[in-house]
């Protein structure tokens, strides 16, 4: 059985207890020369549009997104210790990873909307780096809308490892734009209410597998496997 299984990362594999807001704030900080109005709009959308939002709405000039970038890799590093100490992986992460890695045919990465390098400090901080194949996996500089990283992770996974273009995604993630990139794409999608939406408005987003969380790794697999013969 093959499938490519793509992992959101915050609220879906780690609570970052506010260190992604702290992060957006540094950067706007180091690019404008002052503090933002507002705390970064987050909930799964990509760091492009929630940089480019954080401008806006202070009304600056949208610095190019180079330096976005860097000021964004510049701010996560500086607070991988920070992240460490009072974040953490969620419940079952670990083994539902460690699972899915094991997996004869099976591809697993990330889709999120964190920058490349700011996905890798959140996920070495609590030693989930090594469980996923990231280089085919699909970041928030890759493209401004989540259903469009799709593609980007298809198209890596079949340059990288030769896995062919038909076999069947399937996304995990806690937000509706999870739900949304996985619908839009012809994806399955395994939504997990360990973040700020419901069991409940993950159904109503479209959404057939909700589980509270990943703890129960049995399970996991079993929904994850249920795609793989789609």
């Amino acid at each position: 059985m093959e499938l490519f299984v793509l992992w959101d990362i915050d609220h879906t594999l780690i609570e970052n207890a506010g260190v992604s807001k702290e992060i957006y704030a540094a950067a706007f900080r180091g690019l404008s020369g002052r503090e933002p109005t507002e705390p970064a709009r987050t909930e799964g959308r990509t760091d492009r549009l929630i940089m480019r939002d954080m401008f806006v709405r202070d009304g600056l000039p949208v610095p190019d997104w180079h330096f976005v970038e860097t000021a964004l890799a510049q701010a996560g590093e500086a607070r991988q210790e920070e992240l460490r100490r009072r974040g953490t992986a969620l419940p079952g992460v670990h083994d539902a990873l460690k699972a899915a890695s094991a997996q004869t045919g099976w591809v697993s990465s990330v889709l999120t909307g964190n920058i490349s390098a700011n996905a890798r400090v959140k996920l070495a901080a609590f030693g989930l780096d090594s469980l996923l194949d990231l280089p085919v996996g699909a970041y928030g500089a890759d493209a401004e809308l989540r259903p469009h990283l799709v593609a980007v992770a298809r198209e890596r996974a079949q340059r990288l490892h030769g896995v062919p273009a038909h076999i069947p995604t399937v996304l995990v993630g806690d937000t509706p734009r999870d739900v949304e990139a996985a619908l839009t794409t012809g994806s399955g999608v395994l939504a997990v209410a360990s973040g700020i939406h419901s069991q409940e408005e993950l159904t109503a987003a479209g959404a057939v597998e909700v589980l509270p969380d990943l703890s129960d790794t049995k399970r996991v697999l079993g929904i994850l496997e249920s795609f793989a013969g789609h």
